[in-house]
């Protein structure tokens, strides 16, 4: 079972988290049900940037974003060449290394 470390957070996870998740789940719903949570303003319907995460290392495992993932990305807070909307990123066999960014664009958080 691939791991998921999320570096700290100063909110989200403070002390940070090694995660197990199962191949094929997205980022998001791995953060979830670890009671890491990750603002998802439009419920995981890829349509905002409020999930947006950086993949630090195993970046390259997972399948390449869509258009309409790419296009989202670009409005992103603090957007780098690892990014990816954690909604839409599945997690492959790799273990992964996420940093949640510490502002999105939402000017409200939803706090699910």
């Amino acid at each position: 079972m691939p791991k998921l470390t999320f570096l700290p957070h100063p909110e989200l996870c403070p002390n940070g988290a090694t995660v197990e998740a199962k191949s094929g789940e997205t980022i998001l719903d791995v953060a979830l049900r670890n009671k890491i949570g990750i603002d998802h303003a439009c419920e995981m319907a890829c349509a905002c940037t409020t999930c947006h995460v950086v993949v630090k290392q195993g970046f390259q495992s997972l399948a390449a974003s869509d258009e309409d993932e790419d296009d989202l990305l670009d409005r992103a807070w603090g957007l780098t060449p690892v990014s990816r909307l954690s909604c839409q990123a599945k997690v492959a066999e790799q273990d992964l290394t996420i940093e949640i960014p510490r502002y999105t664009i939402n000017l409200a958080s939803e706090r699910h």
